[in-house]
């Protein structure tokens, strides 16, 4: 253990020295003007900027990997402009943000792709339903994607990277995580392939290198993050042997020099549903000898412990920092926190788009 480290200690994250280890967690808030960020989410994420870093919502690298309605993308000239409020507004705050990168893969529908069928490694649908504009529906059985396709979409994340930093961003995050495209081709429940993207480990994983390869090649790794979930069940999401797949994972991201790895624990459903790594933080410090973001559940003492054993370098925190845009401050001063409505977490649906967004009162307005 070292006291000299906690939430509020300064960090090197890539190219940036951040003031705390406190990170906004990436979490899909739907208040996009169709896929065309707005003003009003650049006063939402501004009203965060205290936090060490924050990391957007996933957001779009092409019109096909959309999953979801009034999500952001990252692909046309008017969704940079409409990026380069959102930046500009943390910047003026002082905060650091990173572009949360994502591709939908199976878990979309054609009611949101202008009929077009969703892609994936493999024609398996996965489980759950989305709301869409003809309602809420099953996930639908993609299509698989022909080996000569799946180049176009590496090329698609590394345009989108090149996009985020036009837009302003300070890096960018890959969604490798909670069962979309990614994580499709990493995870054998998803990839059933036959050809060099699916059948072995190595194999599997040869679509989430050639995409960290492209996006680093960008700008470098040192602006550069990925997001992955090696015991998450989200959409009927499974591996036979996750222990060996993340962890060739893992050992492989060490040549890139990536700002990060994000590291998702395993939730309550996660546990019950199947036989997973029950605390993933563990099993792949050793393998990882980068900074290694975790989330999962954490509050100020259990944050403080995590960074004190050096058991990970930050923290992300999602629904408190969706109710407490002071998070930090409150943090510091042990102050009483807000308590987030789930029903106002995602789009704006027949209510002011402002309710639960950015209408959580800070620490001063609190009596």
């Amino acid at each position: 253990m070292n006291s000299d480290f906690n939430l509020f200690s300064s960090v090197k994250l890539g190219n940036y020295t951040l003031p705390n280890r406190m990170v906004m967690a990436p979490m899909t808030r739907l208040r996009a003007n169709g896929t065309i960020p707005t003003e009003l989410m650049g006063t939402y994420y501004a009203q965060r900027a205290s936090a060490g870093l924050i990391i957007t919502e996933c957001t779009m690298v092409s019109p096909l990997s959309n999953g979801y309605m009034n999500c952001p993308g990252i692909y046309s000239p008017e969704q940079i402009e409409g990026w380069k409020l959102v930046t500009e507004a943390v910047h003026n705050k002082g905060g650091k943000i990173f572009l949360q990168l994502w591709h939908s893969g199976r878990v979309a529908h054609s009611a949101l792709l202008d009929g077009e069928l969703p892609v994936a490694p493999s024609a398996i649908a996965g489980q759950g339903q989305l709301h869409t504009t003809i309602g809420k529906v099953d996930l639908e059985t993609p299509r698989a994607l022909e080996t000569k396709e799946i180049p176009e979409i590496v090329e698609q994340f590394r345009q989108g990277a090149t996009n985020a930093m036009l837009a302003g961003f300070d890096g960018v995050e890959l969604h490798g995580a909670f069962g979309y495209l990614i994580d499709q081709f990493l995870q054998d429940g998803s990839n059933q392939r036959t050809d060099k993207y699916g059948g072995t480990i190595p194999n599997r994983a040869r679509f989430l290198l050639e995409v960290v390869a492209a996006v680093t090649d960008v700008s470098g790794g040192n602006c550069v993050g990925i997001k992955l979930s090696p015991s998450n069940t989200f959409y009927g999401m499974y591996d036979s042997d996750p222990l060996a797949t993340f962890s060739y994972v893992m050992k492989a991201l060490n040549d890139f020099n990536l700002a990060y790895v994000h590291l998702m624990e395993a939730n309550a459903i996660d546990l019950a549903n199947r036989d997973v790594i029950n605390l993933v933080l563990p099993v792949f410090r050793d393998i990882y000898q980068g900074t290694i973001i975790t989330n999962g559940d954490y509050d100020k003492q259990k944050g403080n412990t995590v960074i004190a054993a050096g058991d990970a370098e930050l923290v992300s925190y999602g629904k408190l920092f969706l109710a407490n845009p002071d998070l930090p401050k409150r943090f510091a001063v042990d102050a009483e926190l807000n308590q987030p409505n789930p029903k106002t977490f995602y789009g704006r649906g027949d209510r002011d788009a402002t309710v639960g967004y950015t209408d959580y009162p800070f620490l001063e307005t609190t009596s």
